[in-house]
């Protein structure tokens, strides 16, 4: 193992950490468990590069880097392997194309979630100014996506967390998409109609072993009752007073609850229930469609 510091040919003390190259930098982030694509994006972040700026790592990697930076890369690279979400520590996340700003106030954007991005923007093709809601809203990344991939949509989102909204609000700001953002318990004092309500709501049950790994993110995102159903019985129930006949109810769930839910739906009244498998082949959304006036 290296010293801390080594003399310089004056004799005195001389920091080697003021002359760790990129190279060196890395392979420390490598001894505290940090994969290397993890490790690159943080120290791309303390040295103010962008994030798809991996290329310049490699053709710099034996420049040095200035103290302050590998000060700042290391104190990133513990908190990582003390098991802080990468996110949270870059600020950012992409989610269906767009760079999302997040941090601790909102639950992390999930690739998985973009199942119920493409399916809302399925159910809704053939409707011009489609009305659109999406319950729980946390970083915006749901309305977002839907007002991105469709401008022609009207788009509503609801978080009861005013720090979520906080979080959704300068992400649509600073991407230019127009959405009206409302702070509410899912559908109270709403009553559309929508052509569609999607929505990720918290679906993990109370004291999950699994919660342990989600330990930085909002509990209140994540956790609803001792079944993890209590927050989508509760969508379910009241959707259908704020569907437009014909409209849809699009709700990502947990891995083991698509059959529970397609039950839910079926018993509440919607016609074409289904479920959608994630990238992983797990049913991870279900929904249906609010009956038509006959």
């Amino acid at each position: 193992m290296e010293n801390a510091f080594e003399p310089d040919a004056m004799g005195s003390a001389r920091s080697q950490n003021e002359s760790m190259s990129v190279r060196q930098a890395l392979q420390a982030a490598s001894a505290l468990g940090l994969p290397r694509l993890d490790a690159q994006l943080l120290l791309l972040q303390a040295l103010d590069r962008a994030a798809h700026d991996r290329a310049w790592l490699l053709a710099h990697d034996t420049d040095p880097l200035p103290g302050a930076a590998w000060r700042r890369f290391m104190a990133l690279a513990r908190r990582r392997a003390a098991g802080e979400p990468l996110a949270y520590l870059t600020g950012s996340r992409e989610f269906f194309g767009l760079d999302l700003r997040v941090d601790p106030r909102v639950l992390i954007p999930r690739p998985d979630t973009e199942t119920l991005v493409e399916w809302a923007l399925q159910a809704i093709s053939g409707l011009q100014g489609a009305s659109v809601l999406d319950l729980g809203t946390g970083s915006g990344a749901i309305a977002l996506a839907l007002r991105h991939s469709r401008p022609d949509l009207r788009v509503s989102a609801v978080d009861a967390s005013a720090d979520a909204l906080a979080v959704a609000r300068a992400n649509a700001a600073r991407l230019g998409l127009a959405v009206e953002f409302l702070q509410g318990s899912w559908l109270e004092g709403l009553s559309g109609p929508y052509d569609l309500i999607a929505a990720n709501p918290p679906y993990v049950a109370e004291g999950d072993p699994h919660l342990a790994a989600l330990a930085h993110e909002p509990r209140q995102a994540l956790t609803a009752g001792p079944e993890g159903l209590d927050d989508l019985r509760a969508i379910v129930a009241a959707a259908p007073a704020c569907l437009r006949p014909g409209g849809w109810l699009l709700l990502e769930h947990g891995w083991d609850q698509a059959a529970q839910m397609r039950a839910l739906l079926v018993k509440r009244g919607f016609t074409a229930v289904a479920s959608r498998r994630d990238l992983g082949g797990i049913d991870r959304c279900s929904g249906g469609q609010w009956p038509a006036v006959k």
